[in-house]
């Protein structure tokens, strides 16, 4: 296997590509502080109404989703749901399992958010590209 060295334009693909990340992680942490929650808690409730085939997750889920470790997730889940943003319930199939749901306020606010965040990403159609580094 041979690999290429890479170039400048290689780095300054990397660098750009870099830059328009984190452009709209800022842009994000912005919108998400002017609605009162930390962008933290905006990707748990976005991990939880987006988690593949149920509207729920449980801690470890959303800590993989989060790359968090899970007592991170489950203090950040208790600070959700002391404002209102979810519930945490026992499973009705495994008692050993627990369920975080958002409740209307968490949806209110993720719904809000979300359709800024579409609007951002929609803004940034063909800027926003993953670079080809060291292609031929």
């Amino acid at each position: 296997m041979t690999t290429k060295t890479l170039d400048k334009s290689d780095f300054a693909a990397l660098s750009e590509f870099r830059y328009q990340m984190r452009r709209f992680e800022r842009f994000s942490e912005d919108v998400v502080q002017a609605q009162g929650i930390t962008p933290l808690q905006y990707l748990l409730l976005l991990h939880i109404k987006g988690y593949p085939g149920r509207d729920w997750a449980t801690v470890g889920e959303l800590a993989e989703r989060l790359q968090a470790k899970h007592h991170g997730v489950v203090a950040l889940a208790t600070r959700c749901e002391a404002m209102g943003l979810v519930v945490r319930r026992v499973s009705e199939t495994d008692r050993r399992r627990v369920e975080i749901h958002l409740l209307p306020h968490g949806e209110t606010i993720l719904a809000q958010l979300a359709e800024q965040h579409r609007l951002e990403l929609l803004s940034l159609d063909g800027v926003f590209t993953i670079p080809r580094i060291g292609a031929a």
